[in-house]
């Protein structure tokens, strides 16, 4: 399996401190179930690993499996224009039963964006560019499903829950360096 090509950069959706020793990496799809799945690990993940880890979000909307993915996507781009990416994202997650478009602009007022300027750039798809970007970018490092995650550019390969992934950033903490396949368990990994 290919590490990550793309470096975390300024282009990239993060959280935590950009010297953090660890640095997790999700491609992500709003509308996956497994995605929704891990979000409240990935919060627990976050809470436990404080300083210690920084996390990326990336867009990969499996868009022949999710209708409303790239939607979703784009809302959360548009979002991110207002200074409100992780506000929608957490909407997203919290409420992937419903990303239509009404559902989308009526988030966007809950988190207080300039609403028509979220609604014309949804209409206009004038994020489609950014997410069409972090998707290529999960193509060249072999992302093939969601959620998928690197630590320190090394793919994760174990079961995504509290455990697994606080096992890893630990042993990443250690090494002090990138990860090298074989680090962490082989289980299978759930994918939508």
């Amino acid at each position: 399996m290919p590490d990550l090509t793309a470096e975390v950069g300024p282009q990239d959706h993060s959280v935590g401190p950009e010297d953090a020793p660890v640095t997790m990496v999700e491609y992500g799809d709003f509308e996956c179930e497994h995605c929704g799945a891990a979000f409240p690990v990935i919060r627990r993940v976050r809470g436990a690993m404080g300083d210690s880890l920084r996390f990326v979000f990336r867009q990969f909307p499996l868009t022949q499996s999710h209708p409303h993915a790239e939607l979703a996507a784009e809302a959360s781009e548009a979002a991110a224009a207002q200074g409100r990416f992780w506000e929608m994202h957490d909407l997203l997650f919290e409420h992937q039963d419903a990303l239509d478009r009404e559902s989308l602009v009526r988030y966007a007022e809950e988190i207080g964006l300039d609403v028509q300027l979220f609604a014309d750039s949804l209409r206009n798809q004038t994020y489609r560019q950014e997410v069409h970007e972090d998707f290529l970018s999960g193509v060249h490092s072999g992302v093939n499903g969601t959620p998928t995650f690197y630590i320190n550019g090394d793919r994760f390969e174990g079961y995504v829950d509290l455990p697994g992934l606080l096992e890893a950033i630990r042993i990443a903490l250690n090494l002090g360096a990138p990860l090298h396949r074989g680090t962490w368990g082989h289980q299978e990994q759930r994918k939508s």
